[in-house]
């Protein structure tokens, strides 16, 4: 039993089990906002009968914003967990020689043998049929849209191996997030608001993953692994970071007006603006030992808060 509990704390490691706070949070955003945008569209009472798995409704009040089920809430983190530990695992596997040549990553548990290869494909298919049954749990949209997702997961490492732009590859990742979600509980696809919002957390996500990528700059230039910072610099690249993340608030401010946010909203991303801001101040070219801190402690924060602020304001509607 020892041993069982041992490889579950490695493969958890493997996937990285914290970092769904970067995305998640993103995912409730869609769905609160597309519940909103259904009411908004005067679909109301007269929403089908099987939307409601998916969408309550404020039957004295047709009119008034919706919010998403726990149903669907809870089967939109479950997929969203199922799909980003997938994701790490088949980015952990490809990238198994290049971390092994780098000794920052070199103990990771596929290069440091912790974890054998009939295991690893073990897990993959258990967290991929995870993934997949959550999906057939939202609504049928869903059921036709889930590979876009698994491919995008799949062909992200390898763009390390071929452009600079693989930082952006991850964005579309991650920025899949609040359009899947808020397709999940029946919003229109065709409304821009859960796009833009999309571009939005892809942007964040590639200027992060920038100042996480200067890590490895000599590692990268030496193994002919592409980022921004090994192609064209640390310097130039933080600046890159600079102007994706003040794109990043433009497009949340933009968003939140297609998807008809209250004040509250802006009060998030106000927040998380300076947060960003703070994020790029404390990660310099010739100073770059507060990476982690930017990476993932100002980042997750920058996540909360924003989904703070779209809470109360459909809490307060």
């Amino acid at each position: 039993m020892s041993k069982v509990v041992e490889k579950i704390k490695v493969l958890l490691e493997l996937v990285k089990f914290e970092h769904s706070i970067f995305a998640l949070p993103y995912a409730y955003i869609g769905a609160l906002y597309g519940a909103r945008v259904l009411a908004d569209h005067g679909l109301g009472w007269r929403i089908p009968l099987d939307y409601g798995r998916w969408v309550s409704v404020d039957i004295a009040d047709p009119l008034s914003a919706s919010t998403p089920t726990w149903h669907a809430l809870a089967w939109i983190t479950v997929a969203m967990v199922g799909a980003r530990s997938f994701a790490f695992v088949v980015n952990r596997a490809a990238d198994r020689e290049i971390d092994a040549r780098n000794p920052r990553t070199a103990g990771r548990a596929i290069p440091a043998g912790l974890i054998k290869a009939w295991e690893l494909w073990i897990f993959s298919g258990v967290v991929l049929a995870i993934f997949l049954f959550a999906v057939w749990q939202l609504h049928p949209i869903t059921r036709w849209l889930w590979p876009i997702v698994l491919t995008a997961f799949v062909v992200y490492p390898y763009t390390k191996r071929f452009t600079p732009l693989c930082h952006y590859w991850l964005g579309i990742c991650l920025g899949l997030a609040p359009i899947g979600a808020w397709v999940a509980v029946g919003a229109p696809v065709t409304h821009p608001a859960p796009w833009v919002l999309g571009l939005a957390v892809a942007l964040w996500t590639a200027g992060f993953d920038i100042i996480y990528a200067t890590q490895d700059v000599e590692c990268d230039v030496r193994d002919g692994v592409h980022s921004m910072p090994a192609d064209i610099g640390v310097t130039s690249a933080l600046r890159q970071t600079r102007v994706t993340h003040v794109m990043t608030v433009a497009l949340l401010i933009i968003g939140g007006y297609l998807a008809g946010a209250g004040w509250p909203w802006y009060v998030g991303v106000t927040i998380a603006a300076v947060l960003l801001g703070y994020e790029n101040l404390i990660v310099k070219p010739e100073d770059l030992s507060r990476v982690n801190a930017a990476f993932f402690t100002v980042n997750g924060m920058i996540a909360v808060i924003v989904f703070t602020g779209a809470l109360l304001d459909r809490l307060l509607a």
